[in-house]
């Protein structure tokens, strides 16, 4: 996959693909169908996506509580897997929230990248104040040189598959619900940070990661499928995850703390990749240290035959 940040700087080999475009955060079930979508348009070109980093929701609303399902390294990875080939990641600033509809599609799209052709979604919008829509754009693409597809909503149920129907799914809980919209298990990907090693003390060490940036799910103990993706433990795991601030320590910045079962090693360092798979119980306040490790091992129990039923 080449990667791209600058649409006044690209290759001859990078130009002339087919793109889909839009934020991509989750990558599930719909933008999964765009991709699709945007590789039968133009099956001889380049296979690409066309993203902002940042999030233009997060460049217009810094101080706006986080929103996003993944980071861009972990949307990065998941568009490789989907064979993505061209992914244009282009830094969103003044300069390009400036532009009318007709000069982003003159600019960037066709003087810029040069695209073959372009596949959005049927309520995409784009331009200085959103103010172009999906059927300008097949008019622009027209004027321009470059073919346009509308892909239409996907739904499940009567439910439009979106990145917020997922969050919603995911703050009340109902990781199982946000999978079978992102037809994938929601990963928190994320580097093992230090934490206080009260785990460990209490017989359960566990894997600490910041969910800085990142959709809060519903604070609570859910059942989760681990993969450490490098070092010497590399490998697919079961386990446990807290999410959360730890109201029996009086903790303040949520974070994610995963306990993998049958494991024993040092991942500090590692990145991890902890799937949400179902919500166990709230988060809470025990009467003592004895009661929260009884606790913690019918979380576990419970976990594991989940998981062993998969």
């Amino acid at each position: 996959m080449h990667i791209i940040r600058d649409h006044q700087f690209v290759t001859p080999e990078d130009r002339g693909a087919s793109v889909a475009i839009g934020n991509f955060d989750g990558v599930h079930l719909g933008h999964q169908s765009v991709i699709a979508q945007t590789r039968a348009a133009a099956p001889e070109a380049p296979l690409g996506v066309l993203t902002f980093e940042p999030h233009p929701r997060e460049y217009f609303a810094p101080a706006a509580p986080p929103f996003r399902l993944m980071r861009p390294n972990s949307r990065t990875h998941r568009l490789e897997k989907l064979g993505i080939e061209r992914l244009y990641e282009l830094n969103f600033n003044a300069s390009l929230a400036g532009l009318s509809p007709e000069e982003f599609a003159r600019n960037v799209l066709a003087d810029g990248l040069g695209v073959r052709h372009v596949v959005v979604g049927a309520d995409f919008c784009f331009g200085k104040g959103r103010s172009g829509n999906a059927d300008d754009m097949v008019r622009f693409g027209r004027e321009m040189g470059f073919g346009v597809t509308i892909a239409q909503l996907m739904a499940q149920s009567d439910k439009v598959v979106s990145s917020t129907a997922i969050r919603n799914a995911l703050s009340q809980g109902q990781p199982r619900e946000a999978a079978a919209m992102l037809g994938h298990w929601h990963r928190i990907e994320g580097e093992v940070i230090g934490g206080e090693q009260r785990g460990r003390e209490l017989g359960y060490p566990t894997a600490n990661m910041s969910m800085d940036g990142l959709h809060l799910p519903k604070f609570g103990v859910y059942a989760v499928l681990v993969d450490v993706l490098e070092g010497p433990h590399a490998g697919s795991y079961h386990g446990a995850a807290s999410v959360g601030v730890r109201p029996m320590f009086d903790g303040e910045q949520p974070n994610i703390e995963t306990f993998l079962f049958d494991f024993s090693g040092d991942l500090y360092g590692a990145t991890l990749s902890v799937g949400l798979v179902e919500y166990l119980r709230p988060e809470m306040k025990f009467d003592g240290l004895d009661a929260l490790i009884t606790q913690m091992g019918a979380d576990c129990a419970q976990a594991r035959d989940i998981l062993a039923a998969l």
